[in-house]
C-alpha cells in the first residue's frame, strides 16, 4: 500500500473527525443538552450513525485512491457527497425529534419534541411559541381553556387521538406565571429515596444544595426529575433519576 494512499486516508479521516466533533457538539450541547439526550433516547443511535459515517468515507477513499487515476477526483467527490448526504439525513432526523418544549401541566413537566407539536392552531399561538428554538428546549406552561366544552375536547383528543394538551403551542404561556402552582405541586426530596438508591439521592443533595423539591419529567424514552426551589417554584436542573417505579 503506497504512502499517498495512506496520506489521503489520514486526511479524509481527520476532516471527518472534525466534522463529526462539530455535529456531536451541536446535538449534545445545544439540541439535546444533558441529560435530555438520554430522556429522548437519541444517544446510541446517533453516535452509531456518526461513527459509521466517519469511518466509511475514509475507508472508501483508501479503497479507490490511486495516484494518477483519471477518475480520482470524481471518485473522491462522489464519496464525499455520499458521506455528507448520509450525515445530513441522520442530522435531519435528529433535529426533527429534538426536545422543543419543557411544558408544565397539572403536576408534572412534559418533554415535547419538535415532531410532536400540534400545528393545527399554530396561528393562534403567540409569536414566540410558533416555532421551536434551534438553540435548545424552552420552558413553558399551559393555560387551560376556561370553557367547559373546550376542556372536554382537549380531554377527548388526549384519550382517543393521542394529542396531549402539552403539545399545543396555542395554549403556551411563560413558566414564571405558574411558579406558585409549581411550588404547590413540588414533592419533597425525601420521596426520591422511594424510587432511587440512597447514593443517588445523596449525590443530588450534594450537587444541588439549593434544591428542596422536585417534579416528574415525562419523556418518550426515559422519565426524569426536575429539581425545584421550594420557596419560589423556580426550576434548578433536570437530573437523571427515577420519578416513579
Amino acid at each position: 500500500m503506497s504512502n499517498p494512499r495512506i496520506k489521503a486516508f489520514s486526511i479524509h479521516l481527520l476532516l471527518s473527525a472534525c466534522l463529526a466533533l462539530a455535529v456531536v457538539c451541536l446535538v449534545f450541547f445545544i439540541w439535546y443538552p444533558s441529560p435530555l439526550h438520554t430522556a429522548a433516547g437519541v444517544t446510541k443511535i446517533f453516535l452509531m450513525l456518526v461513527a459509521i459515517d466517519m469511518v466509511l468515507g475514509p475507508c472508501l477513499t483508501l479503497l479507490v485512491y490511486k495516484q494518477g487515476k483519471k477518475t480520482l477526483v470524481m471518485d473522491l467527490l462522489i464519496i464525499c457527497a455520499l458521506q455528507l448526504g448520509a450525515l445530513l439525513y441522520g442530522l435531519h432526523a435528529v433535529a426533527d425529534g429534538r426536545p422543543a418544549w419543557l411544558v408544565f401541566t397539572d403536576d408534572r413537566f412534559q418533554l415535547v419534541r419538535a415532531n410532536e407539536i400540534d400545528e393545527r392552531k399554530l396561528d393562534q399561538a403567540k409569536i414566540e411559541y410558533r416555532s421551536p428554538s434551534w438553540m435548545g428546549p424552552q420552558w413553558v406552561s399551559v393555560l387551560e381553556p376556561e370553557r367547559a366544552d373546550e376542556r372536554s375536547d382537549l380531554l377527548f383528543e388526549s384519550i382517543f387521538a393521542g394529542v396531549d394538551i402539552s403539545q399545543r403551542p396555542n395554549l403556551y404561556q411563560p413558566l414564571n406565571i405558574v411558579e406558585p402552582a409549581i411550588q404547590k405541586a413540588g414533592k419533597p426530596l425525601a420521596l426520591l429515596e422511594k424510587y432511587n438508591s440512597p447514593e443517588t439521592v445523596k449525590f443530588i443533595l450534594e450537587n444541588h444544595p439549593k434544591a428542596s423539591a422536585w417534579l416528574p419529567l415525562k419523556a418518550n424514552h426515559q422519565d426524569m426529575v426536575v429539581l425545584l426551589n421550594e420557596n419560589s417554584g423556580e426550576v434548578i436542573a433536570i437530573i437523571d433519576a427515577q420519578p416513579w417505579n
